[in-house]
């Protein structure tokens, strides 16, 4: 509808002379008010740093601020908008992943007398509760040993080697893993600190089990604020397989969670596969390892992923990248043969199965989506992985507001506005000073990027598209600049 409505306006405005209307063009530029203007110039970030558009829901509406809009700026983890608008529209919101179970062999007596097979299909949510259910699935078809190995096949993904430290020198970051066709909770192993002050000691657990891998049961606690408490820890990941803590737990902390990527990333689908399905009382005479699933083998059950739609709330709310990443490279393998014009993937895999996804040809179906759905006037973002932790992703601000207009007329404007973080409510911006309730956004952070981009809401029910992008090497000061643009944009009469 939105679409429609732009051509019609844009029509009328050709036969009377007059250039269509644009984000960018609708109004002209004017300058940053000064509650904006005044926080950036304390943070010493000059205004030629920051690409501003604030503009009517509707394309054909009025655009109240657009300031360096049609610059392509560099918009962090915002690239996500790209992203999710794209899965829900190609894929529908009750899209689910299909990871297949198989074996090759008999069951008697609870014996396997062959192998089992996951064949990964890309869910991004296969955590350790949903791989503890998908191994309990193998146990009721009766299997209790497997006399030969369980197989991983993750041939649903053809990507290059990755190196987790590679874009910021911190491998064990989350947020560094890499995406992977059979991807076990996130490639992250999570660690639990309990205190026990009788016993004077933080009890540890890890999720999942992962085998081969012993940790420590207890740490010392120490007295004093929670402060940095991880510091405390003095953790020693050298050892993949014996991860230490060497320091001591704040008492004071409560309850903490730690995630860390595991150090051997290559080998934590199968520690977590071989972990999980020991502690289910499983046993295996052979190895968990990676391969494919023999020709012709039909599968004993598929296991479904929770909807897409699931996906894409955990994606924006938490800016989770390698669920962005497992997103993108699903479009190109949803594609398959039947991609938008332009587009072009690998050939079909033997057997009917769709191509190998690669980041090349996922960000080829994106760019076709984009041309379908936007038209050519609007330009297309350039994606690297579709999350945004890259240094060469950019994107206009005048693109994204018309990304965020047509979704706004499209019929999966409910299911984004509810993905996105709602300012001091949830997500990423549970903190948020900027006022609860007063605008959904997708934030956006790097060492020299801060970006919000979604909507705001007025006092009496206005909804305005608001997408601001820094990029300096003082970015992150300008967060008070940003929050007062919100508020700017909500009050505008």
């Amino acid at each position: 509808m939105a679409r429609r409505c732009f051509a019609i306006v844009a029509a009328i405005c050709v036969a009377a002379g007059l250039p269509p209307p644009s984000v960018a063009s609708a109004a002209p530029a004017v300058g940053l008010p000064a509650a904006v203007a005044q926080p950036l110039t304390r943070a010493r970030i000059p205004a030629d740093a920051l690409s501003v558009v604030v503009a009517d829901v509707t394309a054909a509406g009025r655009v109240h601020l657009a300031h360096r809009a049609d610059v392509p700026m560099n918009p962090a983890s915002v690239m996500k908008l790209v992203t999710t608008v794209a899965a829900l529209d190609v894929l529908g919101p009750a899209y689910t992943w299909r990871t297949a179970v198989y074996a090759d062999g008999p069951v008697r007596d609870g014996v396997l007398a062959g192998s089992l097979y996951l064949r990964g299909d890309g869910d991004p949510k296969l955590v350790t509760e949903r791989l503890w259910l998908l191994l309990r699935r193998v146990q009721a078809l009766g299997i209790r040993h497997v006399a030969g190995d369980i197989v991983l096949d993750r041939s649903a993904f053809d990507l290059p080697p990755h190196d987790p430290g590679a874009f910021d020198g911190e491998p064990l970051r989350p947020y560094n893993a890499a995406p992977d066709a059979l991807l076990v909770n996130f490639r992250a192993q999570v660690f639990t600190f309990v205190p026990d002050p009788v016993a004077g000691v933080a009890r540890i657990g890890m999720e999942p089990p992962l085998a081969e891998v012993t940790v420590p049961q207890t740490v010392p606690l120490a007295d004093g604020p929670c402060d940095d408490w991880r510091a405390a820890l003095q953790a020693d990941w050298s050892d993949a397989r014996a991860p230490r803590f060497r320091g001591r737990y704040p008492a004071s902390c409560g309850e903490r969670v730690w995630p860390a990527a595991h150090p051997d990333p290559a080998r934590h689908a199968a520690r977590a596969v071989a972990g999980v399905w020991a502690a289910l009382g499983g046993t295996l005479a052979g190895q968990v390892r990676d391969g494919t699933v023999p020709p012709g083998l039909a599968p004993r059950f598929v296991f479904e992923s929770p909807p897409l739609i699931e996906v894409v709330r955990d994606v924006n709310k938490f800016s989770n990248n390698v669920m962005a990443q497992q997103l993108l490279l699903t479009l190109a393998r949803a594609a398959g043969g039947s991609a938008p014009p332009g587009a072009q993937g690998p050939a079909p895999q033997p057997g009917g199965r769709p191509p190998a996804a690669t980041f090349d040809a996922a960000r080829a179906v994106v760019q076709a989506w984009w041309r379908e759905r936007l038209g050519p006037d609007v330009p297309a973002p350039v994606i690297d992985n579709g999350a945004g932790l890259s240094r060469e992703a950019r994107v206009t601000a005048a693109a994204l507001a018309r990304l965020l207009q047509w979704v706004w007329a499209s019929p999966w404007m409910p299911e984004l506005m509810a993905s996105l973080p709602a300012a001091g409510i949830d997500g990423t911006l549970r903190r948020s000073p900027m006022g609860a309730g007063v605008a959904h956004l997708k934030t956006g952070s790097l060492a020299d990027v801060q970006a919000l981009a979604g909507y705001v809401h007025g006092p009496r029910g206005q909804r305005r598209v608001l997408v601001a992008i820094v990029n300096h090497p003082n970015a992150r000061a300008a967060r008070p600049a940003l929050d007062a643009l919100v508020q700017w944009a909500a009050q505008l009469p």
